[in-house]
């Protein structure tokens, strides 16, 4: 399963956010240059992001946005989820382009092994926290100014 640029920048914003915010206000153009990531892409993120009640936002010179909840409360499922939809590594119910039901579903031998892939990869998600990633990124080294640590 290959999780699409949204999805995988959706995630890494939101860990920015946590790991450099702590608590206060981050403005987008701060995001895209420490992540890399086009800031026009980044707005559609965080509009999505905000809509789904992860983030808040502020106006202003000193806007931007914040979590909604605390880092340990936020789950990269949950993230996952709101930029891409439900963790299905094969959409059985609508195989077809047309998104008509998949004309194999009732004698498909694979579509529960498909389901319950998808299943494990959910609670995986959901067993990681914004939290946890902090806490990776400072055993990596990263310096919550905002660059890495030198060796």
């Amino acid at each position: 399963m290959k999780l699409s640029n949204r999805c995988q920048y959706g995630v890494r914003a939101l860990f920015d956010v946590a790991f450099y915010g702590r608590g206060r206000t981050v403005r987008l153009q701060e995001i895209a240059s420490r992540q890399g990531i086009p800031r026009p892409f980044l707005e559609q993120i965080f509009l999505a992001l905000k809509k789904a009640g992860l983030v808040t936002s502020a106006r202003g010179p000193k806007g931007g946005y914040r979590l909604a909840r605390p880092p340990s409360r936020v789950r990269v499922g949950e993230i996952i989820r709101a930029l891409e939809g439900p963790v299905q590594p094969v959409p059985c119910e609508t195989m077809e382009e047309d998104g008509s039901p998949c004309d194999y579903m009732d004698r498909c031998v694979m579509r529960e092994v498909w389901s319950e892939a998808g299943r494990i990869l959910a609670r995986y998600f959901d067993s990681v926290t914004l939290a946890e990633l902090c806490r990776r990124g400072e055993a990596m080294g990263l310096d919550r100014a905002g660059e890495p640590v030198e060796p």
